[in-house]
C-alpha cells in the first residue's frame, strides 16, 4: 500500500515548527510546551506501519438479465489493526449499487477478515468487469493514509431482457425436419389441407367418413406436416444512433435476442450475422446451447467505424442456408446494409426487415440549413425503404409506441399481399 500524509499531518507539523521557532526567537518556553503535545502526536502517528489491508469482490452469478439484481460480497482483511478502512467499489458505466452505495467504512482488528454484502444491478445489456476495489486505511490520529487498488478479473454478462412475442414471422419455405411451422407441402401432420380419393395403402384413420358418405366412395384427409425452418438474424452494426442512454443498436440487439429465443423454442435452427465494420457470424443451430451462443455473440456486437465497402460475399456460405429466412434488424442509416439486403433478395433468399426507427433520437436543428438537411435525410430514408419494398422485401418500422408483435404483423401482411400479387 502506498503511504501519504494528509492535511492534518501538515497542520500539526506547522504548529510544532511555529511553536519551537517562536520559543527560541521570543525566548518564551511556554510556546514549546504548547507545541509538545502536537509533536508527540506526530511521532506516534508517523511511526505506524503498513496495516496490510486487502480487499476483493466476489459475485454470486456470472450471468443475469438487464435490470435484475446480482448479489456480491466485498471481502476485506487486515494484517494489523486499523482504525478506519474505506472501501470504494468502482463500477463500469451501466452498473450501479442498489442497497447502500459504492463506499463503505469499517474498523478492523489485527488478522480480522470481514465480508460486506452488496447488491448490484446492470441497467443495460453487455459484458461488465466490476472487479476494481479502492482501499484507503487511516491511523487513529488521522495523520497518515495508506491507499491501494485491488483488481480482480471478473466478468458479468447481462443478457437483454426478453420482449413478449405472441406470433413469429413464418418463412416461405420449410426444411425437412420436424418442427412447429406448418409446411405448404402435404403429408402427415395436424393442419387440414384437402381431401382426395382413397387409394390402397392409405391409413384407415385418415378416412373422412362424412365426406365419404356424401360422395358414395372413400375419401381421405390430406394434411400439412409440421417442419422446422432456418432463420438467420441479420443485425446492422455499421452505425448507431444514440441519444443519452437510448440507442438503436441496443434495441436491435434486444429484439434479436428475443426473436432467437422464440424461434429456438419452436425447434427452428437459428443463426446470426452481425454485418458491419466487424463481421460476426454464428452458424444456424438448435437447442439451449445455441441460445447461449447467440446471446453471447450479440453481447459483443458494437459499431466499428469503417469505410470499406462490404457485400454478402464475405459471409461464409454455410451461414446462409438455402431457403432460410433472413430477418434483418437495421436503422436504415448506412446504404451498404441496404445493398447487402438487395443482393440477398437477388439471390432468391427470403428477406424481411424490421426497421429500428432512429428518427425520434435525431433533432431537426435550429438553423434553416440544419432543418433542410434533416428533411433531406428523411427523404433519403423513404428512398431506401422504397428500394426494399420494390424488390418484394417486407419492411415495417419499430418505434417507441409500436410493439414488436405489431411490426411483425405488418411485415407478415406485406408478404401475404406481395405473394398474392405475384400469383
Amino acid at each position: 500500500m502506498s503511504r501519504a500524509g494528509n492535511a492534518r499531518l501538515l497542520g500539526y507539523a506547522a504548529l510544532v515548527a511555529i511553536g519551537m521557532v517562536g520559543s527560541l526567537a521570543l525566548r518564551r518556553p511556554e510556546l514549546a510546551i504548547i507545541a509538545c503535545p502536537f509533536a508527540l502526536v506526530l511521532v506516534a502517528g508517523t511511526r505506524g506501519s503498513d496495516p496490510g489491508v486487502e480487499a476483493e469482490l466476489a459475485l454470486d452469478a456470472e450471468r443475469t438479465l438487464e435490470g435484475s439484481e446480482v448479489e456480491a460480497v466485498m471481502t476485506v482483511r487486515a494484517e494489523r489493526s486499523v482504525d478506519r478502512v474505506e472501501l470504494m467499489l468502482e463500477l463500469p458505466h451501466g452498473m450501479e449499487v442498489v442497497d447502500e452505495g459504492a463506499t463503505r467504512s469499517l474498523r478492523l482488528r489485527a488478522g480480522e477478515e470481514r465480508g460486506l454484502p452488496c447488491v448490484l444491478r446492470c441497467t443495460t445489456w453487455g459484458v461488465y468487469e466490476p472487479g476494481d476495489v479502492s482501499v484507503r486505511a487511516r491511523d487513529a490520529f488521522r495523520l497518515v493514509t495508506w491507499e491501494s487498488r485491488s483488481t480482480k478479473s471478473l466478468r458479468l454478462k447481462a443478457y437483454p431482457r426478453p420482449i413478449t412475442l405472441r406470433r413469429l414471422l413464418a418463412p416461405l419455405e420449410t426444411q425437412a425436419f420436424a418442427g412447429s411451422q406448418v409446411a405448404r407441402s402435404k403429408g402427415d401432420g395436424v393442419e387440414y389441407a384437402d381431401i382426395r380419393d382413397f387409394v390402397p395403402g392409405d391409413r384407415v384413420r385418415s378416412i373422412n367418413w362424412r365426406a365419404s358418405a356424401r360422395r358414395q366412395g372413400l375419401v381421405v384427409n390430406e394434411r400439412h406436416p409440421e417442419r422446422n425452418t432456418d432463420v438467420v438474424l441479420f443485425v446492422d452494426s455499421f452505425a448507431d444512433v444514440r441519444d443519452g442512454d437510448r440507442s438503436v443498436l441496443d434495441e436491435a440487439v434486444r429484439a434479436a435476442a428475443s426473436l432467437a429465443t422464440r424461434y429456438l423454442e419452436h425447434r427452428d435452427r437459428v443463426g446470426l450475422v452481425g454485418f458491419g465494420g466487424v463481421l460476426r457470424w454464428l452458424q444456424p443451430g438448435m437447442g439451449t446451447s445455441q441460445r447461449y451462443r447467440l446471446v453471447e455473440t450479440l453481447l459483443e456486437t458494437g459499431v466499428a467505424p469503417t469505410y470499406t465497402w462490404r457485400d454478402v460475399n464475405v459471409i461464409p456460405a454455410r451461414i446462409l442456408p438455402t431457403a432460410a429466412l433472413v430477418l434483418a434488424l437495421t436503422p436504415l442509416v448506412d446504404p451498404r446494409f441496404v445493398v447487402a439486403l438487395e443482393d440477398l433478395r437477388g439471390r432468391r433468399y427470403d428477406v424481411a426487415v424490421v426497421e429500428v426507427d432512429p428518427v425520434p433520437l435525431v433533432q431537426p436543428g435550429r438553423t434553416e440549413v440544419e432543418r433542410a438537411a434533416y428533411r433531406l435525410w428523411l427523404l433519403e430514408r423513404e428512398v431506401l425503404r422504397w428500394r426494399l419494398e420494390s424488390r418484394g422485401i417486407g419492411i415495417a418500422t419499430w418505434g417507441d409506441r409500436t410493439a414488436l408483435d405489431t411490426v411483425l404483423e405488418e411485415v407478415r401482411t406485406f408478404r401475404r399481399y406481395a405473394r398474392s400479387a405475384r400469383a
